[in-house]
């Protein structure tokens, strides 16, 4: 395993919450205290301009000792080499991994964060965290190189995760779509990921926490287990 440091966020926001307010303390936490460059990928988002996606995080940061810089096509590659921190937000996963293809990026971000570079990630940010993005929520509104996302967990993310049988709603649960995941894909684990928990990999070690219980799907021989987890648990089986 490499000792890659990456904290994989489910969301930005839980329940009526401000943006990134509950997801504050453990970023602080996971940064540290000293000075550091954050570089903001923004490029997950669809309607919102990214300066003012970047401007929205400055502001949720403010008072932390991190100075943001919003990545840009045009600036993207010296602003992720100078860096101290890659931070991808949320939006929509296809969207943001077709323009980390497009621009190039993908080899520069995996690089840079395998040689100690801090990765922050929440929504779709936490997505291609994994193997491969196949399970994103997200619509395909636009068709990357590859699925393949960043692989810096040997395993998928299902952010957002919320599984219920809605009243005559005949379409998939969650649950149902996550297991056909499995059986195309058998040996992949997904580790899902309610509103307010995470994922933490540092120093070797995989640590699920949040307000929420979580759930490892696994499908061996034909046999799909979903094993719930909880606040604190470690996870580095899975590594």
């Amino acid at each position: 395993m490499n000792a890659n440091n990456v904290l994989a966020l489910s969301n930005s926001r839980t329940g009526n919450g401000n943006f990134l307010e509950t997801a504050k303390p453990i970023i602080a936490d996971f940064l540290g205290k000293e000075k550091k460059e954050i570089a903001f990928v923004p490029f997950a988002s669809v309607t919102k301009d990214y300066e003012e996606y970047a401007a929205m995080v400055t502001e949720a940061l403010k008072d932390l000792p991190y100075t943001v810089k919003v990545v840009l096509p045009e600036n993207a590659k010296e602003v992720i080499t100078k860096a101290d921190v890659i931070m991808i937000g949320g939006g929509n996963t296809f969207k943001l991994l077709h323009d980390i293809y497009m621009f190039n990026l993908l080899d520069l971000i995996r690089d840079r964060v395998n040689a100690g570079m801090l990765y922050v990630g929440w929504s779709a940010g936490a997505n291609i965290t994994g193997v491969t993005i196949g399970t994103t929520n997200d619509m395909p509104i636009i068709q990357p190189k590859s699925f393949n996302a960043l692989g810096f967990l040997p395993l998928q993310v299902n952010p957002h995760y919320y599984n219920q049988k809605i009243e005559r709603y005949n379409g998939e649960t969650r649950d149902q779509r996550l297991n056909e995941h499995l059986i195309m894909n058998p040996g992949v684990a997904i580790v899902a990921l309610p509103e307010g928990t995470l994922l933490k990999l540092a120093e070797n070690k995989l640590t699920f926490n949040g307000i929420e219980n979580g759930i490892v799907f696994i499908n061996e021989n034909d046999n799909i287990t979903r094993t719930e987890i909880k606040d604190g648990d470690n996870l580095s089986y899975l590594m």
